[in-house]
């Protein structure tokens, strides 16, 4: 098939981009570069230096590249930034996204993936964990336009008739992840752990997240082709781990002993999120296979500074 992946210089977009072609598709790339990085993206897929909200741009990546599958995974990711500015984050999250489903209409896309996320999304949470009915209550402007995209796809196929499959990420974690932005604890930790620098804990460190390993996100973006499934799925472990814990795990697989440092927590983020992942191994066939322990180790690998 031919896919057209945004944000597919990125984290979890190049990864996808790289499972995408090993299974043997077309693949072009949409981003900016405005996070993602230009040696991130294999040398088989056709690269776009294009921004989502520049919809001219995306017409002529369209017309070009005639894809039939959209995966959509450029986005403003920093919760903080959304709070401090919601506008440029809805021009992005929202109005790019928009500009993303009218062309897959024009073009006459078989179906979209859409990059979601679930913490953000359920906010505080009435039970635990929560499965894909919980009522959507997010905390900040980042999680208020991911609802909106899911809205504006329920749209597209309702009343287009365009597949859209919605995947609501937990926290997911990995190689490749920024270590330098506000967003990946698991990034950021190990950078600066291998520096023996200590890192900023956000709060006290007892907020816990639901972590996924970024090669198990990638299955979950193999099997959401399949034709035929519609619908959000929570992409998750069912399993919650505090920032403090994940911090020492980390520490002991490096190999040092530093005290991080605490600072004031972010506005916006919710104490404690888990997600229920019953409904995407029903209905996708999938569940995670990298657990925690074996996950951190191979992130941590891969930010081990070169000799």
């Amino acid at each position: 098939m031919k896919i057209l992946v945004t944000g597919g210089a990125g984290f979890m977009g190049s990864h996808i981009v790289d499972a995408y072609l090993k299974e043997g598709h077309q693949v072009a790339v949409v981003d900016n570069l405005s996070r993602g990085k230009r040696e991130n993206v294999a040398k088989e897929a056709n690269f776009y230096p294009v921004n989502i909200r520049d919809q001219e741009k995306l017409d002529q990546v369209f017309r070009a590249e005639k894809p039939e599958i959209l995966n959509h995974h450029a986005a403003q990711i920093d919760l903080r930034k959304s709070v401090d500015d919601p506008a440029s984050d809805a021009a992005t999250n929202i109005i790019g996204s928009v500009n993303l489903f009218e062309l897959a209409l024009k073009y006459s896309l078989r179906k979209i993936i859409f990059a979601s996320t679930g913490g953000a999304l359920y906010g505080e949470q009435e039970h635990f964990p929560a499965d894909e009915k919980h009522p959507l209550r997010p905390l900040s402007p980042y999680g208020i336009a991911k609802a909106a995209a899911e809205l504006y796809l329920f749209y597209y196929q309702a009343v287009q008739s365009i597949e859209s499959v919605i995947l609501r990420y937990s926290n997911v974690y990995g190689p490749r992840q920024d270590p330098f932005g506000e967003a990946g604890v698991v990034a950021i930790f190990a950078e600066k752990l291998w520096h023996n620098t200590a890192p900023t804990i956000n709060g006290p460190g007892d907020q816990t997240r639901d972590f996924v390993y970024v090669g198990d996100v990638v299955d979950a973006n193999i099997l959401a082709l399949k034709e035929g499934i519609n619908g959000a799925f929570n992409i998750a472990t069912g399993k919650e781990s505090s920032v403090n814990q994940i911090y020492k795990a980390l520490a002991k697989v490096i190999g040092v002993e530093i005290d991080p440092v605490y600072g004031p927590a972010k506005k916006g983020e919710q104490l404690r999120s888990v997600l229920d992942p019953a409904l995407a191994k029903k209905v996708l066939g999938w569940e995670p296979n990298v657990d925690l322990k074996e996950g951190l180790k191979l992130t941590a690998e891969f930010f081990k500074p070169k000799a």
